[in-house]
């Protein structure tokens, strides 16, 4: 079956068939570069995107050329119609009894869907999770650990780990909470419960749900509210946020003053101000 076109149906120009031609060595994903985005589709259409070892050190390699690029603003995570992804593909998880702790050990620094929750967790960049269709398991995490998630009307989110007498394991146990508070989360993956999008959006899992097929749309468009503003000031209130969240307030006010501190040893910030002053439009570099 092939892979459904996203909804986002912008004319495509010479310099975006050249990078999808510079991108054709992925076998699992698709990555286009356009309008200071880096779109990453997940492309495993017969399997539901289903995130096999290779799909997740595709994506890995692609965050970490991406994030060095001062060209691009944002990544922008997405699927296709029918799947954002439904989970880890559970036929490769299998392991020899004379392997389990190699296993274990592996965890750390060698299996590629572990390195990728690393770098979505570190990731200096916003990475917004366009989400359609089935959004489950490994899916689901991978989509929290992105700064926030559009859904399309008929999106389906769950972690239904525990129906295979496992739990999430990608962070959702870490992440779930966070959103919505333990007790929600708790039965959610108790139960392994699927939740639409609107259900998503009332519990504070998904920022916006917007009509079928133009989750992608919706994504784009608010990285381009964003592009006018400083990639610096971006940079350093996603640090600041995501470091106060497990700080007390006290010591998250202190590391938000050392980020906003540091901007003053940059030259993007003399250009704000004086761009301002002038009324005209900054020009950043990203330094």
């Amino acid at each position: 079956m092939a892979a459904k076109r996203p909804a986002y149906k912008a004319k495509q120009t010479m310099s975006e068939k050249v990078i999808k031609n510079k991108t054709s060595k992925y076998k699992f994903i698709k990555v286009l570069k356009r309008n200071k985005i880096c779109q990453i589709q997940l492309d495993r259409p017969d399997f539901l995107n289903a995130m096999n070892i290779e799909m997740a050190q595709e994506i890995t390699d692609t965050l970490i050329d991406v994030e060095m690029d001062r060209k691009i603003l944002a990544v922008v995570l997405c699927g296709n119609e029918r799947a954002f992804c439904a989970g880890a593909d559970l036929s490769r998880m299998k392991s020899k009894k004379n392997e389990l702790f190699d296993v274990y050990r592996s965890r750390f620094n060698h299996m590629p869907n572990r390195i990728l929750y690393q770098v979505l967790c570190y990731y200096t960049k916003p990475v917004i999770s366009a989400v359609e269709g089935y959004c489950l398991g490994g899916g689901f995490e991978i989509a929290m650990w992105g700064d926030f998630i559009v859904a399309g009307e008929g999106a389906q989110f769950g972690l239904p780990e525990v129906r295979h007498s496992l739990i999430p394991g990608g962070g959702g146990t870490q992440n779930l909470p966070r959103l919505i508070g333990p007790g929600l989360a708790k039965e959610l993956i108790w139960t392994g419960r699927r939740i639409t999008a609107q259900e998503a959006k009332e519990y504070g899992i998904v920022n916006h749900v917007v009509p079928k097929g133009t989750a992608l749309k919706k994504a784009r468009e608010i990285v381009g509210e964003m592009e006018q503003n400083g990639p610096l000031g971006i940079m350093m209130s996603k640090q600041a946020i995501n470091r106060g969240l497990d700080q007390s307030r006290f010591n998250g006010f202190l590391a938000e003053g050392d980020l906003a501190h540091m901007l003053n040893f940059s030259e993007d910030r003399p250009e704000g101000l004086k761009a301002f002053a002038e009324r005209r439009k900054p020009k950043f570099k990203g330094q």
